[in-house]
């Protein structure tokens, strides 16, 4: 049976598809999803690029390295969804030291996907091309806190999905199969809750840690919230930063917030040594607040 947990309606109960609606209003300190604002800056998407199923086949016999060089070329070439070219602004209010701050984010409606509204793959990456996306971009990765502020907005929460392990999870029909799995559970909701709205809890997040500094060989990983609101994946830096399972999302963040009126950068308000709690759980400021993209670093 397929769950999924819609943030908006106003009563809990199980639907005859097997959905799960949950009521969620809103008081000062949740996080609301005003109208979206900006875009990504990629070129329009070509009537003769390829839908997510051919670039399956596509990708399928390269090796790693080359992957993501064509998934990056994919990405910069247009080949996106239209649907996460708009991005979702979050708000949200936090008290630091008893002053209250105003927060305004701006996120992807999904993890990153190539292809088409009808025929997208989510597509898994390693940070290292992640974050080379993520720069070109002006974009910025997750923490986990701003991870878990994405779920609770999220107007559908998507039920994990997991794969039994195995040596294949790293490959691209593994990836196929589950965006599969995903795609079936949206399409449940999707007159309610058209393409272009906020989803979350259905892959894990390359995140940004503090972790990073003291490991830069390795990606860090956080998330796959569970409908009660916990996540199966706690914090994690225990793969090398080349690999990337089907489990893996990439959600980039717009580096520009804005906190209390004012127009500042993620990145560096992360490295700030009292307001970086607004954005991180993590025990003091984020020394290093990206990842290398050195290609060196592929097996």
């Amino acid at each position: 049976m397929v769950f999924l947990w819609l943030f908006s309606l106003p009563l809990v109960m199980v639907g005859t598809l097997g959905c799960r609606y949950a009521a969620g209003g809103n008081d000062d300190n949740q996080v609301g999803t005003p109208p979206p604002a900006t875009h990504l800056d990629l070129p329009a998407r070509s009537s003769e690029a390829l839908t997510g199923s051919q670039l399956v086949s596509l990708l399928t016999p390269l090796e790693l390295e080359v992957r993501e060089q064509r998934i990056g070329e994919e990405i910069l070439g247009g080949n996106l969804p239209s649907f996460l070219r708009t991005l979702i602004p979050l708000s949200w209010k936090d008290t630091l030291a008893g002053r209250v701050y105003d927060i305004r984010l701006e996120v992807i409606a999904d993890y990153v996907a190539v292809g088409s509204n009808d025929d997208y793959l989510l597509v898994p990456m390693t940070p290292l091309l992640a974050q080379r996306l993520a720069d070109s971009l002006k974009m910025i990765l997750p923490t986990p806190k701003i991870v878990d502020r994405i779920w609770e907005a999220a107007a559908v929460k998507l039920a994990p999905y997991p794969i039994p392990p195995s040596p294949d999870m790293t490959t691209v029909p593994v990836f196929a199969r589950h965006n599969t799995l995903v795609r079936e559970q949206r399409q449940t909701v999707l007159d309610e809750h058209p393409l272009g709205e906020l989803v979350a809890g259905h892959k894990k997040d390359v995140v940004l840690s503090n972790r990073i500094a003291a490991h830069p060989d390795k990606v860090v990983i956080y998330g796959w919230h569970q409908l009660n609101g916990v996540p199966i994946q706690p914090l994690y830096s225990g793969h090398v930063i080349w690999y990337a399972d089907y489990s893996h999302g990439i959600r980039w963040i717009r580096d520009t917030c804005t906190i209390n009126g004012e127009s500042r950068r993620v990145r560096d308000i992360l490295r700030d040594p009292e307001l970086y709690r607004l954005f991180s759980d993590e025990s003091g400021p984020m020394e290093v607040t990206r990842y290398s993209t050195d290609p060196s670093n592929y097996p």
